[in-house]
């Protein structure tokens, strides 16, 4: 195979693999953008905003991350991490003494059954449990609503990390296609510059060595 020959087919090769990387770098950019722009709408429309810096609590003020985001509009999704975990993650724990929404689920159940009971048997402390049962309903409902609420933005954060990571994706394929043309270019060059004729170099040396051993013969 002729030198000439070999650099236009890796040259070519090389070209369409870089127009490849470009298009899958396209490609990953514009869902990158996507994802971006579709958790800022979604957080946008949920109107929060962090807490001032004069208005946390001595436990609030203790995460890093509301003090960096202290009276920001939460429209991205490190944001709604941080509001998720630190936030409302941290309020929760002071809820039921950190019990989750199926932990409550027994201790409800059970208090339920006790007011029955204490129903049919005209217990003095009816109204005690029922008012027990009142203040569990409404920590399971708050837990509820706030582990709701929590889970919609760590999915959020989840998505827009999709976002980045797409984004990291795209440019590692633009900097590759880069590279890859420039070697197709340099491989082009060299083999307009290269004679037509001009065997591959392997060829060469296996010519010569063989022309040195006739002449030691």
């Amino acid at each position: 195979m002729k030198r000439r020959t070999l650099d236009i087919i890796l040259s070519s090769g090389g070209l369409g693999l870089a127009v490849l990387l470009v298009v899958l770098g396209m490609v990953l950019t514009s869902n990158a953008s996507f994802a971006k722009d579709y958790v800022t709408d979604q957080l946008t429309q949920q109107n929060i905003t962090f807490t001032p810096a004069e208005a946390l609590s001595e436990e609030e003020q203790a995460q890093p991350c509301l003090v960096t985001y202290a009276g920001q509009a939460l429209t991205n999704g490190k944001q709604a991490e941080c509001y998720a975990n630190s936030y409302i993650g941290l309020h929760l724990q002071d809820t039921a003494g950190g019990m989750t929404y199926a932990e409550l689920g027994p201790v409800q159940r059970e208090l339920r059954d006790q007011v029955t009971a204490a129903e049919a048997s005209n217990d003095p402390a009816l109204a005690d449990l029922e008012t027990e049962l009142a203040d569990v309903t409404q920590q399971r409902e708050t837990v509820f609503k706030g582990e709701t609420l929590r889970g919609l933005l760590l999915t959020s954060y989840g998505f827009s990390e999709f976002g980045v990571k797409g984004d990291q994706v795209a440019t590692v394929a633009y900097i590759a296609a880069f590279v890859l043309l420039l070697l197709a270019a340099a491989g082009f060059f060299h083999a307009f510059r290269t004679p037509r004729n001009r065997p591959f170099a392997p060829v060469e040396e296996i010519v010569r060595s063989l022309d040195k051993e006739l002449e030691r013969v």
